[in-house]
Formats: C-alpha cells, sequence, structure tokens
C-alpha cells in the first residue's frame, strides 16, 4: 500500500498561498503534485517539484492524484467539490461547506455513494486560544455555563471589490467569518435550541453584509452571541465565557495565519506558540478555593486538521472535521439570514 497521498489544488489565492500549501507540505506522508492556477500564479521557489496547470480536468484525469484540495470562492465550491468526487478524488473544500444545505446534502450523498473522504478545512478548531477553551469547557473550570461571547473584529472601512463584498450568495462576513464561529459553537455547545440574528451593511461602498450578530439559545439556559464587525478600530475581547463558578476572558487572535503570512511553517521554533500578554485570565472557583490568573495559551497546530486528513484516508483515524457537522453550520447560517429577514428568534429544526 503506498502511504504518500498524492494531493492537488484548485486554486491558488490567498487561501491556498498562505493556509493549504504551506501546512500540506508540513506533513511528510503528503505530496503536493500538481495545482490549478488559472490566474498564472506560482511559486516555483518555494514548490519546485509542483506542476501548475490551467484547467482542472488535468487533476480530475489524473490517476495519480489521490486528494483534490479546493480553494476556489465559496460561490464554486459544489462544482469543484461534485466534479473531484465523480472523478474518484477524496476531498478537502475551503470553509464554508457550501452556499446551501441543499448542495451540502447533495455532495454528502456523492461522498458517501462513490466511497471517498469528504471534509472542509474548519481550522480554527486548531486555533490556540480555542484550544484552551475547549479545555476550560471540559474540566468544568467555570461550573454550568450561563453566557459565551465570541467576537472577531477587524478594522477595514472601505471595501474591496472582489465576490465577498458582492451580492453573490455565499458573500460577506457571515459566510467568511461567522460559519467559524458557528463551528467552534457547535464544537463546544452542540446544536443550539433556537437561533436570532442581526446583520448590517455598515460600509457605504459594499453589496455584502459586513457586520453580524448572532444568538444562539440552548435548553440549559446557555446563550451564545458571535458577533463581527469590519468597522471596529478599537478590539475587545475575542472569547468572553462566564459560568455559575466563574468567568474566562481572552483577548487576540491565533497567531498562525500572520505567522503563515510571513512565510513560516509549521516546522518552525515554537509554532503556534502564543506570546504571554495574550494569555487569558481566570476567575473561578475550583475545590474551595477562589482562582485568578492566567491560562497558557495552548500552542495552536492548523497541521493537525491534515494530519487527521491522512491519518483517515489511510484508515486509522476517525475524521475529525465531517462534511455533515459542516453541513449543520450552512443550515445555521440559512436560519440567520431568515431570522434576521423576518426579525423574530427561530427554533432550530
Amino acid at each position: 500500500m503506498n502511504e504518500t497521498v498524492r494531493v492537488g489544488i484548485i486554486g491558488f489565492g490567498f487561501a491556498a498561498r498562505t493556509f493549504h500549501a504551506p501546512v500540506i507540505s508540513s506533513i511528510p506522508q503528503l505530496n503536493i503534485q500538481k495545482i490549478v492556477s488559472r490566474s498564472g500564479k506560482s511559486d516555483k521557489e518555494r514548490y519546485p517539484s509542483v506542476e501548475y496547470v490551467q484547467h482542472v480536468e488535468n487533476l480530475y484525469q489524473d490517476e495519480e492524484i489521490d486528494l483534490i484540495v479546493v480553494t476556489t470562492p465559496s460561490t464554486d465550491h459544489v462544482t469543484f467539490v461534485r466534479d473531484a468526487l465523480l472523478a474518484g478524488k477524496h476531498v478537502v473544500v475551503e470553509k464554508p461547506f457550501t452556499t446551501t444545505t441543499a448542495e451540502a446534502d447533495m455532495l454528502i450523498s456523492l461522498a458517501k455513494k462513490r466511497n471517498r473522504v469528504l471534509s472542509v478545512f474548519h481550522n480554527r478548531r486548531w486555533d490556540g486560544d480555542f484550544l484552551t477553551i475547549q479545555n476550560i469547557v471540559k474540566e468544568n473550570l467555570l461550573g454550568r455555563m450561563t453566557e459565551v461571547e465570541f467576537r472577531w473584529d477587524r478594522f477595514s472601512p472601505i471595501a474591496g471589490t472582489n465576490w465577498r463584498d458582492s451580492t453573490s450568495i455565499g458573500a460577506g462576513q457571515l459566510y467568511d467569518l461567522g460559519v467559524h464561529f458557528l463551528d467552534q459553537a457547535l464544537c463546544l455547545f452542540g446544536k443550539p435550541k433556537t437561533i436570532q440574528a442581526n446583520l448590517r451593511t455598515l460600509r457605504p461602498n459594499t453589496q455584502a453584509d459586513d457586520y453580524f450578530d448572532v444568538k444562539l439559545g440552548y435548553q440549559n439556559g446557555l446563550h451564545v452571541r458571535l458577533i463581527s464587525s469590519l468597522v471596529a478600530r478599537e478590539q475587545g475581547p475575542r472569547y468572553k465565557l462566564h459560568g455559575t463558578s466563574g468567568s474566562f476572558v481572552k483577548y487576540g487572535i491565533d497567531p498562525q495565519e500572520e505567522a503563515l503570512k510571513q512565510g513560516l511553517t509549521p516546522h518552525s521554533p515554537a509554532w503556534g506558540r502564543e506570546s504571554k500578554e495574550w494569555w487569558g485570565t481566570l476567575n473561578t472557583d475550583i475545590n474551595n478555593l477562589h482562582v485568578i490568573g492566567r491560562v497558557e495559551t495552548i500552542p495552536g497546530s492548523y497541521q493537525s486538521y491534515y494530519q487527521n486528513i491522512y491519518e483517515h484516508i489511510m484508515g486509522r483515524e476517525e475524521l475529525v472535521v465531517k462534511p455533515e457537522q459542516a453541513r449543520l453550520a450552512i443550515l445555521l447560517i440559512e436560519m440567520a439570514k431568515q431570522s434576521h429577514l423576518e426579525k423574530r428568534t427561530l427554533e432550530v429544526n
């Protein structure tokens, strides 16, 4: 049995150049063989053995390609994923999975029929701050959770001209950043009972939502609020968690994306480690002791996503990011949009 999985990538824009190619290359058993770059962009200096082609058929028809990674705009995901599965390839697709649950259902069904692996690149599950929060919740350090807020702000008051700021379905902040928070909320707390959302367009030159405020309600009284704005120069806490025993508050953003932008890789020293100034603050009661202090952030590990893809293809591990989970996040986006339009809270079906 060949222990190497040969990879083809569709698209060589920001996502492929910054996240996928360098992270895939950090896994010894994954070998990038071809990249579809219709724009003609390439990086032969960094990936000298990769063949750059202009047509996706070069990947579909190449019997040596085992895994295809789709990094195109979300408006195109369904077409490329479908065709890759029909060509008999395993598939990883950039988030968001699809633009509708109907598309997600079709692709999930097709992957099962073709007996191929299908997963969505929800890399933010391996952000160091989220890994830390997972442990805090798992260890019940805050008691019964009552209120949680995830916030991801940026300051970009002038909209660009790319597809993210267009009227295309799949554009806007809710699909782009909101899907990360929805996936994290689902991982931590499961499927909510209710959803209520407010979407706004703050910048005069954009056609897509650039602000969202989504509230998820749970059976046990927990309320989870997910917020993002592109017009916020001063940023508040990234995560706030409150429970009956205490609170955890965390500022800052996982350092892996910035490191990747600078050309570093997961092989770099101290990869994913966050500087002490950004560690979160825990204030809680543990075994009749009142504890206040900083919690060292667990190192982030985007490479763990692709290591799991490899191990699952080899039949050695369960798939961590299942397409059914990614499909649920798309359902919540659809319901959030409906809630906004109808100005009411919806029961999650």
